[in-house]
């Protein structure tokens, strides 16, 4: 190979790699914050959640949604997932941008059903003062970025400290075996007890 081809070839990966990591488009972001100054709710109220909740994104795209950690535990982790009927998502995950004040990393990733997963974390050095802890006030805000803002109304399922959000297929599957065995076992038995 020549000089003149090794170096065409290294400057198309050169152009290629900056490229993929240019942040030319402005995606819409999902911030998860502290709720009101010194965390007070606002006029309309908090909504008091659990480990697991579900949510829609407002009717206009962006906004505050505002919640109340009633789960009796600090939440070290938060799993938001869009729900994507037929695996087609209103906002694929590489579009989403997501930052907190109330946590270490925020990650977006695309399950293997097809929903979009937006995991919030709180790092191994865990500092009393990250998370949300129980009865802390938070606020889950949907911004545009430019023209690029959310779709109205779609649908979240919320899972905090590893709860799953939505039952996994094979959890299902699992537990209705599990109930089709025990009747089964208890046909048998009573069938040998009245004989």
């Amino acid at each position: 190979m020549k000089i003149s081809q090794i170096f065409a070839v290294l400057m198309l990966l050169v152009v290629g790699s900056v490229m993929a990591f240019a942040d030319g488009i402005n995606d819409p972001q999902i911030i998860v914050h502290g709720a009101g100054s010194g965390n007070v709710c606002p006029v309309s109220g908090c909504r008091g959640v659990g480990l697991t909740f579900n949510f829609k994104i407002p009717a206009s795209g962006s906004g505050s949604l505002f919640f109340t950690n009633e789960s009796g535990q600090t939440w070290t982790s938060l799993a938001l997932v869009e729900q994507c009927p037929g695996g087609v998502c209103a906002v694929p995950a590489v579009d989403i941008k997501c930052h907190s004040s109330l946590f270490h990393s925020c990650t977006v990733e695309t399950l293997k059903n097809g929903d979009v997963e937006i995991l919030l974390q709180v790092s191994h050095s865990y500092n009393p003062n990250t998370g949300i802890r129980n009865g802390q006030n938070f606020a889950i805000t949907f911004a545009c970025v430019d023209s690029s803002c959310w779709p109205g109304g779609v649908k979240f399922n919320a899972g905090a400290n590893g709860a799953s959000p939505v039952p996994e297929p094979g959890t299902i599957a699992l537990m209705v075996t599990g109930l089709g065995a025990l009747v089964s076992r208890r046909k048998t038995w009573k069938n040998r007890w009245n004989s």
